[in-house]
């Protein structure tokens, strides 16, 4: 039997046809995987941790328009915490600007950055991977189906009516055997091709890649529990509360202090002249009662 017979055998064919699109599908989606993440992790290594405070706009934009990242990236933006600052005028009038947590100086989240840019957000999703998983099992399967079936056609051609046709069908059931036989080490040799080649892929393609973006997306945006920025703000909050209860404490001296301040410049004048002008008025209706006028009159 020669190696073109071989090769031409439906169930050979069918086996070799299936390895050989499995292996272009593999390296479609791969190649598609890795083109969408080298574009994701160049956009990344532009920013520094510093400048996502006033470049956030600038990410959140990219990333909402960018449908290979935009899922991930909805549900991850819920979980940041960003540095509130509160404003605060001086006694001069002059605007100062404070933190409002100690701790938190730069984009946050809560949750591992890890939870959601992932491999199954990033690589197993956008394609189909669980049927690229099941091709070894299917080329794995084409042999026992394929040499069982052989084996079935073979024993249904044999003739034992002479003893020619016994002996031609004999020989035509070994050949079927052979078929039979190469239909299963070439099936089991496809899937095993395919697994090395698709781990290898997978790695250098995919993987790496992915690596590479999660190590950059948990360095720009710093992980913190929600327990520890609660614990922040409520340590911020008291210190502000004993501020303000110090300053309604010394409210009333400051209070008593600006009234007699207020007395002083401003009323205690005013009383001086009422005082001065009826002291005048005495004098004045002493004399006229002494000279024996009309008083009402000398007033008037």
């Amino acid at each position: 039997m020669n190696l073109l017979h071989i090769f031409t055998d439906i169930p050979i064919l069918i086996v070799l046809t299936t390895f050989v699109f499995s292996i272009i599908f593999c390296i479609t989606k791969y190649r598609f995987v890795n083109k969408n993440l080298k574009i994701f992790l160049a956009f990344l290594v532009t920013f520094k941790k510093t400048d996502l405070n006033f470049r956030f706009k600038e990410i959140d934009e990219w990333m909402r328009a960018n449908k290979y990242v935009s899922t991930a990236w909805h549900e991850f933006k819920n979980t940041l915490i960003f540095s509130e600052s509160v404003a605060l005028k001086s006694e001069d009038n002059d605007l100062t600007y404070q933190d409002v947590s100690s701790t938190v100086q730069n984009i946050q989240t809560t949750v591992d950055p890890l939870y959601f840019f992932n491999e199954e957000s990033l690589i197993t999703t956008k394609f189909n991977y669980k049927l690229l998983q099941t091709i070894p099992t299917i080329l794995t399967g084409f042999g026992p189906l394929f040499t069982f079936l052989n084996i079935a056609i073979a024993f249904g051609k044999i003739d034992f009516s002479t003893q020619e046709r016994t002996i031609a069908s004999v020989a035509g059931l070994m050949s079927s055997m052979q078929v039979a036989a190469l239909v299963s080490v070439i099936a089991v040799g496809s899937s095993l091709i395919f697994l090395i080649i698709e781990k290898i892929m997978y790695g250098q393609m995919c993987a790496k890649p992915l690596a590479q973006v999660q190590d950059t997306i948990g360095y720009l945006f710093d992980n913190i529990s929600s327990e520890k920025f609660l614990f922040e703000l409520l340590r911020e909050t008291k210190i502000q509360n004993n501020s303000v209860s110090n300053l309604i404490v010394a409210m009333p001296n400051y209070f008593k202090t600006a009234l007699n301040a207020g007395i002083a410049s401003n009323l205690v004048p005013y009383l001086e002249n009422l005082i001065f002008g009826i002291n005048q008025m005495n004098k004045q209706l002493k004399e006229n009662a002494k000279s024996g006028g009309d008083t009402v009159d000398d007033l008037f």
